[in-house]
């Protein structure tokens, strides 16, 4: 399978968009045709293990990597005892219509493990197959950071820089990535927010001079290896929930998934399984307080906040007001024409809006995302209604899923919430919910209590540009 760039341009196969994270014309990389399903297709995976099911699905599209090379990765990536439960992804009823699907059984207790752990030991392989290094060049406004950083730690080939905003992230989050001792782990805090940190991210990223000096590459959602490990636990759920219902009625029984969305890219994998033949009813986007995507799915208009004006929340993995995985869904929104989707991001660069009004009523019924925005006191409200009538308790971008996804059942259709961290990572909006403080266990304890290595800088790109050139890897 070929790589294209949503602007144009051919970028060469899947271990080479591994490698690449922004295509040099600034756009991102997708799968020149996306691969489709057919309910066969479908049904011969429902005996597959998770590791399995995820060779067959990113097999689709890393078509360049031999099938028993491919099987091991994966089972590097989910086996070994790395996820808490047996079945990686547990699904589980929690009433109401809703399913909880389990993503954070990983090390870093959040979801992003899923797709971070295969792409650790994707770039391993291709680097070592092509005898080079990568230096990984991130932003994170909680979770993405610490889920790299433990997937490349103690890795040869990699090194890793992570921006990430002071102040903007619970302690727990702080912890596990500044905790980490290992020489090729690099945390810098920036003054400022998520969306500072991943500007910075891009403009170093778009020299292409500094780029190919430095071998600088991505494992933020802007890298397709991580979309399409995300692609597989839609994949896994739809089988999961469907496992008892009758064979003949297994074609045509949709569900619908509520997704937590902050840069886009675990919606746009569940937009991804849907288009490949997944029976997906309804994708349901939760925005926090920062409803950029929320208003762009009801107006039209994407008109991204300034810093300045990004807040910063109880959910703050989801303080973010420029997606950027946005992009990859305009493109097939525009009819994945390079230059109509060029010409969109050059508008939006020009005047921070562009207007898609026409192009999402036209096309609503086939992509099927509506959204909603949640708050502060939902989220807490949510949490304690949930833990009073379920017993389970969610972490608060869980919570801004449910809340939404309350809001768009329809009979006879299960919603599925996508779990997006274990409540454990933010124990005082916890401890506001239910009222009662919660006890950290002796793991968290010591987490919480580790030496931290962290360097903090200013919203600088020439100061980000030396620090990098002085500790980079060097082929």
């Amino acid at each position: 399978m070929q790589y294209i760039s949503t602007r144009g341009g051919t970028l060469g196969q899947y271990c080479d968009v591994l490698l690449e994270g922004l295509a040099p014309n600034g756009g991102l990389a997708v799968p020149e045709h996306l691969p489709r399903l057919s309910v066969d297709d479908i049904e011969r995976l429902r005996p597959l293990s998770y590791p399995e099911l995820a060779t067959e699905i990113i097999g689709l599209f890393a078509t360049d990597i031999p099938r028993d090379d491919l099987a091991r990765l994966t089972a590097g990536a989910y086996g070994g005892g790395k996820f808490r439960a047996d079945e990686i992804v547990p699904v589980t009823d929690i009433g109401e219509q809703l399913t909880l699907v389990g993503l954070s059984e990983g090390p870093t207790l959040a979801f992003k493990d899923m797709a971070m752990q295969f792409l650790g030991e994707a770039l391993e392989y291709v680097l070592a197959q092509r005898g080079s290094v990568l230096n990984v060049l991130g932003a994170t406004s909680g979770d993405t950071g610490s889920a790299a950083e433990h997937a490349l730690r103690g890795r040869e080939r990699v090194c890793v820089f992570m921006l990430s905003p002071q102040g903007r992230m619970s302690a727990f989050q702080r912890a596990q990535m500044y905790s980490l001792q290992d020489e090729n782990v690099h945390n810098i805090a920036v003054e400022g927010n998520f969306d500072d940190c991943q500007n910075l991210v891009k403009r170093l990223a778009s020299d292409l001079d500094f780029k190919r000096e430095h071998s600088l590459g991505a494992v933020n959602s802007i890298n397709f290896g991580r979309i399409s490990a995300q692609i597989v636990y839609y994949v896994w759920a739809w089988l999961r929930v469907t496992d008892n219902v009758d064979a003949a009625d297994r074609a045509s029984y949709e569900v619908s998934f509520a997704v937590p969305s902050g840069n886009f890219g675990n919606i746009l994998s569940g937009h991804y399984a849907r288009s490949m033949g997944i029976p997906i009813r309804k994708l349901v986007l939760a925005s926090n307080e920062n409803n950029v995507l929320d208003e762009f799915f009801r107006t039209g208009h994407y008109r991204p906040r300034s810093a300045e004006n990004t807040l910063a929340t109880s959910s703050p993995s989801m303080d973010v007001s420029r997606a950027s995985n946005l992009e990859r869904f305009v493109f097939d929104l525009l009819g994945r024409d390079p230059e109509r989707t060029a010409a969109a991001w050059h508008e939006l660069e020009e005047r921070d809006e562009i207007n898609l009004a026409a192009e999402l009523d036209r096309f609503a019924s086939e992509f099927g995302i509506v959204s909603g925005t949640s708050t502060h006191s939902d989220r807490i409200e949510t949490i304690r209604d949930l833990h009073e009538k379920t017993g389970v308790t969610i972490d608060p971008h869980t919570a801004d899923g449910a809340l939404i996804a309350r809001a768009n059942i329809e009979t006879g259709v299960p919603m599925l919430v996508l779990e997006t961290a274990k409540p454990a990572k933010f124990a005082d909006l916890i401890t506001e919910a239910l009222g009662a403080a919660v006890e950290p266990d002796a793991e968290t304890q010591a987490l919480l209590g580790a030496p931290q290595r962290v360097v903090k800088m200013p919203d600088d790109e020439q100061q980000l540009r030396t620090y990098i050139s002085e500790h980079a890897l060097r082929a």
